[in-house]
């Protein structure tokens, strides 16, 4: 959704500033909506005055008694919201804002959507000094109820919504109603992980400006109101503690996705695009990882591990599309499920992923800093992979996000296999993976990133798999380009897009094919190495079908070892989605010469 913005006014009462306060605004272009909080007649006369004066531009709403601000300012965020905009201005009637400071508000939503952008007041000698030192007790009790100073004056009347996680809150949460509005839901909109930018604004006190502020009523609801947040904090004080080591994301909304490539951090989806996984962000502050990796290191796995129930809980509390992922996928593996009941969909199950998803980043790093025992990897069958060793061929070998590739990696630059390349896409997990270097100074070796196959990327290829190389790639993500083909094969029970990339790829280097997968086992890890296929061709006549034909082996291999191991399939997000712009298998998709044409997955990490 495009960035569009509008301005709300609340107004009781201010007949004669009324004027000059939209004049000074309407300047700017933007619309404008002015909420009459059940003004007397005199103001109404004034205001519907304006309406005519500035048609189309102002839309005047009325409520038929007087609520309060905070009734006033949620009207006017509903009806902008249900107009179709994505952020509104709040600011007050009275004129004791600076309107040339408008384009500064709107640059910063502009840079940070998803940021509530509030004024910081730069006052002048008229303004009260009762008001003025009177405000510092609220500001602090708000950085209490935020252990943050990051609000750094929560009664400024003037600031930036985004109206999608306002309307949101609004909609959940009874506010109230009056002066304390202001304080109460910037506290709680920092409480959802709403990230906040201030901008300094001048604030000038008429003198013969009418206040609405009651000092003893709106100073107890104000206390009522502390009271009330202070209460929230307590109980909310293991997650704001977590919150301290993770960043706040500025550019999407706060519905959280367990993302796939990381051990602590998860991936943030803006809500209306949350189909393609691409468009998740990394969430997770790399203090909080190196914290984990230094426990790691000082108290080993078994203590470390104790340390992920508290960060996974929060995480699955907090994400709910993660939840919703974790619902699906588990009902998607229960349903006809051949032999052993697999587990039902629910808030246990959804734990007992995300731990085992915390878990796998845990031991990729311990494998990495050499805190793993050799022996405790096993394979399930190794006469396959010894073959492929002992012949000195190279090969093309498709993963998933099942279980745990990267470990595999780590062991094999430790030991005797040292030629396995991972291609990956890492532009999501940046943070994680730097992690992961410092534990091992070797881990960017055989490491390759890219964002599509290209045709630099394929010559690479082939010349690695001409040195007897093992490429790895995963197989069980859509292409991160949004433009890259894809194909559906049927997958627990549904219809799914798979990537046409790797056996476009392993047809371009006429190569063998394996498939791999690392599973976690009470008394460690067991490795599944098979053969997929001899060499893959795509005949020129039959291009579309014969890639379907292996994207369904594929996809029933992964359903295979997702039944194996059920908890440890990665994908939090949804899966049986198409991805958006996503293009359909086509016969003039795929050109033998090199994989450049398909756009195909890049995304893979052993």
């Amino acid at each position: 959704m495009s960035f569009t913005a509008c301005i709300v006014i609340p107004i009781y009462n201010h007949k004669d500033a009324i004027g000059d306060t939209v004049a000074r605004l309407a300047v700017h272009q933007l619309p404008i909506f002015v909420v009459d909080d059940g003004s007397d007649d005199a103001t109404q006369q004034v205001l519907h005055a304006l309406r005519a004066q500035y048609a189309p531009q102002l839309t005047l709403l009325r409520l038929p008694e007087n609520g309060g601000k905070g009734a006033a300012v949620m009207a006017g965020l509903r009806a902008a919201r249900d107009a179709g905009y994505t952020h509104a201005l709040q600011i007050d009637a009275d004129g004791q804002h600076d309107a040339n400071d408008v384009p500064h508000f709107i640059a910063a939503a502009r840079a940070a959507p998803a940021a509530v952008i509030v004024g910081r007041p730069v006052y002048d000698a008229s303004v009260p000094k009762a008001r003025l030192y009177g405000r510092y007790l609220t500001h602090l009790w708000v950085w209490i109820e935020t252990l943050s100073l990051t609000i750094r004056d929560s009664m400024c009347g003037f600031r930036m919504y985004p109206l999608a996680a306002v309307c949101a809150l609004i909609e959940r949460v009874a506010l109230p109603t009056r002066m304390d509005f202001d304080i109460e839901i910037l506290v709680r909109l920092y409480w959802r992980r709403i990230a906040f930018h201030t901008i300094p604004t001048r604030v000038t006190y008429a003198a013969d400006g009418v206040s609405h502020f009651d000092v003893l009523r709106d100073n107890l609801r104000i206390t009522r109101s502390h009271t009330r947040l202070v209460g929230g904090m307590l109980w909310r004080l293991p997650m704001l503690l977590a919150h301290k080591a993770m960043p706040r994301d500025a550019g999407m909304p706060p519905d959280a996705h367990i993302g796939e490539g990381t051990g602590t951090s998860t991936r943030e989806p803006a809500r209306s695009d949350s189909r393609h996984w691409a468009r998740i962000a990394e969430r997770g502050s790399r203090a909080g990882m190196l914290t984990l990796a230094l426990s790691c290191r000082w108290f080993g796995l078994r203590v470390t591990s104790w340390m992920l129930h508290p960060i996974v809980a929060y995480f699955l509390l907090t994400g709910r599309a993660a939840r919703e992922a974790s619902r699906l996928y588990f009902t998607r593996l229960s349903s006809g499920a051949p032999g052993e009941p697999m587990p039902r969909a629910g808030w246990l199950t959804a734990y007992r992923q995300m731990f085992a998803f915390a878990q796998a980043g845990l031991h990729k790093l311990a494998a990495w800093s050499g805190r793993i025992d050799v022996d405790t990897i096993r394979f399930d069958d190794p006469r396959a992979f010894e073959a492929l060793a002992a012949s000195g061929r190279g090969a093309l070998v498709i993963g998933a996000h099942l279980g745990n590739l990267e470990m595999m990696r780590a062991l094999a630059m430790r030991g005797a296999y040292t030629k396995i390349t991972a291609i990956v896409y890492t532009e999501h997990a940046r943070r994680f993976n730097s992690v992961l270097a410092g534990a091992n100074s070797r881990f960017a070796q055989r490491l390759v990133e890219v964002s599509d196959f290209g045709p630099q990327t394929s010559m690479m290829m082939l010349e690695r798999i001409e040195a007897g190389e093992l490429l790895v790639i995963v197989g069980d993500r859509v292409p991160a380009s949004e433009a890259g083909r894809t194909v559906n094969a049927q997958f627990l029970g549904a219809s799914a897009p798979f990537a046409q990339g790797p056996y476009v790829l392993a047809h371009a280097l006429r190569c063998p094919v394996y498939l791999f997968f690392c599973l976690q086992e009470r008394a460690g890890h067991r490795v599944y190495f098979e053969p997929f296929a001899e060499r893959i061709d795509l005949p020129r006549g039959a291009r579309a079908a014969q890639i379907a034909v292996w994207a369904q082996r594929y996809a029933q291999r992964l359903e295979h070892y997702c039944r194996k191991a059920p908890y440890q399939w990665f994908n939090f997000y949804d899966f049986w989605s198409r991805p958006m712009n996503a293009q359909p298998a086509r016969r003039a998709a795929v050109d033998t010469r090199a994989p450049a044409a398909t756009n195909g997955e890049a995304n893979g990490r052993a």
